[in-house]
C-alpha cells in the first residue's frame, strides 16, 4: 500500500514537471514560434523566455528571422527576336511576418522560386537578345517591383534579387560564334580586296608616268638627235673625209658588237669598207 502510494506520488511529480517544461518556451535570437491554441492561431513568439498554457498552446512552426537566400533554378527563356537564353538567378528574403509567410502560403519558398522564374521569363520575353545579354540592372530592377508587392502579402520582403547567370544556349552560342568568324572573314576579305585595289592603283600610276617619262625622253632624244644631224650636215657640206670616219668608227662597233653576241655564228665583212661608207654617204647625201 506504501509502494502504491510512492508510486502515485512520483508520477505526480513527473507530470507537474513535464506540464512546467510544456509551459516554458525559450525561443533563440533570429527566430520566431508560431503559437497555435486548440488549432487556431495564438501569437507569435519572439526570442526569450515565453510561459504558454500547457496542453492547449503548442509551437505550430518554427521560422527564423534571419535573411534567406533563395537560389532561383537555371531556365531556358525565349526573347523578342526569338532567340533562346539560359537565366537564373537569387533572391534574398525576409519573413516579417510569420504567421502570414506560414498561413498564407503553403511553401513560400517555392512560390517564390516559381514567381521569380514566371516574371523572368515574362521581362525577358520583352526583350532583344543583345538587350537581354546586356542590361542586368534593367532586369534587375523589373523583377524586383514585380515580384515585392506580391510576396508582400505573404509577410514577406525582398531584399535584393540578383541575376547570377544569363547565356546563349549552346545551339545559339554556336550560331553567334559561326556569324563572328563569317564576320572576321568578311572584313578579312574586305580588307585584303582594299589593299589589291589600292596596290593596283598604284603600279597603273607608276607605269603612267613612267610611260610619260619615256615619252619625254624620246621626245628629248629625237630634238637632240635632229640638232645634231644638222649641225654634222652643215659641218659637212662637201667635204667626205670627216662623214666617213664618223660613220666607219659607228660600222666597226656595230660589226664588234655582232661578233661578240652569243647568238651570231658568222659575221661578213665587205672587202672594201671605204667603199661602202661612200655607198652609205651617197644614200645619206640623196
Amino acid at each position: 500500500m506504501l509502494f502504491n502510494g510512492m508510486s502515485i506520488a512520483v508520477v505526480f511529480v513527473l507530470l507537474v514537471l513535464i506540464t512546467i517544461f510544456m509551459g516554458v518556451k525559450i525561443v533563440p535570437q533570429g527566430s520566431k514560434y508560431v503559437i497555435q491554441r486548440l488549432g487556431k492561431f495564438s501569437r507569435t513568439l519572439g526570442p526569450g523566455l515565453h510561459f504558454v498554457i500547457p496542453y492547449v498552446d503548442m509551437v505550430a512552426y518554427k521560422v527564423t528571422t534571419k535573411d534567406i537566400v533563395l537560389d532561383i533554378p537555371s531556365q531556358e527563356v525565349i526573347t523578342r527576336d526569338n532567340a533562346v537564353i539560359i537565366a537564373n538567378a537569387v533572391a534574398y528574403i525576409n519573413i516579417v511576418s510569420p504567421e502570414k509567410a506560414v498561413y498564407g502560403v503553403e511553401n513560400y519558398a517555392f512560390a517564390i522560386q516559381n514567381l521569380v522564374q514566371t516574371s523572368l521569363r515574362s521581362i525577358i520575353g520583352e526583350m532583344d537578345l543583345d538587350d537581354a545579354l546586356s542590361n542586368r540592372d534593367a532586369i534587375k530592377a523589373k523583377l524586383k517591383g514585380a515580384i515585392s508587392d506580391d510576396i508582400a502579402d505573404w509577410g514577406i520582403t525582398l531584399k535584393t534579387v540578383e541575376i547570377q547567370d544569363i547565356n546563349p544556349s549552346p545551339t545559339m552560342q554556336k550560331a553567334m560564334e559561326e556569324q563572328a568568324a563569317a564576320e572576321r572573314g568578311r572584313r578579312a576579305t574586305v580588307t585584303r580586296a582594299d589593299g589589291e585595289k589600292a596596290a593596283a592603283i598604284l603600279q597603273a600610276e607608276g607605269r603612267l608616268e613612267a610611260s610619260r617619262r619615256d615619252a619625254e625622253a624620246q621626245v628629248v632624244l629625237a630634238t637632240a638627235s635632229q640638232a645634231a644631224i644638222e649641225k654634222v650636215s652643215e659641218a659637212v657640206k662637201n667635204n667626205e673625209l670627216p662623214v666617213m670616219y664618223l660613220l666607219g668608227e659607228r660600222y666597226v662597233d656595230a660589226m664588234k658588237d655582232m661578233s661578240t653576241s652569243p647568238n651570231s655564228k658568222l659575221v661578213i665583212l665587205p672587202g672594201d669598207i671605204p667603199a661602202a661608207i661612200r655607198a652609205l654617204m651617197g644614200g645619206v647625201m640623196k
